[in-house]
């Protein structure tokens, strides 16, 4: 116990005066599927880009995206035709193709039609890439006009998905190329978590 005690001690060493734990700031770092839904409506409802911002949203969690990922996101990446998302990974991370449902086709074409102009899916109101500082702000804010009783931030989403899929019982492979983790072992922390390990325990 002393052990434990301590390097709790030291991950909170480099914490700013009067800050708080992060576990003390939130329950967990993830958000659950009708979190994330209720943040897509309320998103929607923002005026003139209300559908980008719920579309953000949608694609950050649906593809486990990084938020500088989401931002640099442009129409060459996505095929309509075929319904694939290629996905270029930062941090040194593995790329791939995705495929696009139904929802996402629908929220990509909505946005393809106020944005085909440029050659970036999310734009500001100049025209400019939307910057991730951009993002963080909105998501930040979609958050506090929720029912959400802790603050949130956006790299929620990509762990959001990666449990997701842990829970849906997908390969552990398959999550770790999905989210492009490059070790596996950022991959294992999504499944040792999953609830599906122990569906089969106590079955009488």
């Amino acid at each position: 116990m002393v052990e434990n005690r301590t390097v709790y001690n030291r991950k909170n060493e480099n914490l700013p005066p009067n800050r708080k734990p992060y576990s003390e700031i939130r329950p967990r770092e993830y958000l659950t599927d009708r979190e994330i839904a209720m943040l897509i409506k309320i998103a929607k409802k923002q005026g003139r880009y209300g559908q980008r911002d719920a579309t953000m949203i949608l694609m950050a969690y649906r593809h486990g995206l990084r938020v500088s990922e989401l931002c640099t996101l442009r129409w060459d990446d996505v095929d309509f035709s075929t319904g694939l998302l290629h996905v270029r990974r930062l941090k040194r991370g593995i790329d791939s193709v995705h495929p696009l449902r139904g929802v996402e086709l629908r929220a990509l074409r909505q946005l393809y039609r106020e944005t085909k102009n440029s050659p970036y899916l999310f734009v500001t109101e100049r025209g400019a890439p939307m910057s991730a500082s951009g993002f963080r702000k909105m998501f930040v804010r979609r958050g506090k006009e929720s029912d959400l009783t802790f603050p949130i931030h956006p790299h929620m989403l990509r762990h959001a998905c990666g449990f997701k899929l842990a829970n849906d019982g997908q390969d552990t492979r398959a999550i770790q190329h999905y989210l492009g983790h490059r070790n596996i072992k950022h991959t294992v922390r999504y499944t040792e978590l999953s609830v599906e390990r122990f569906k089969d325990f106590w079955g009488d």
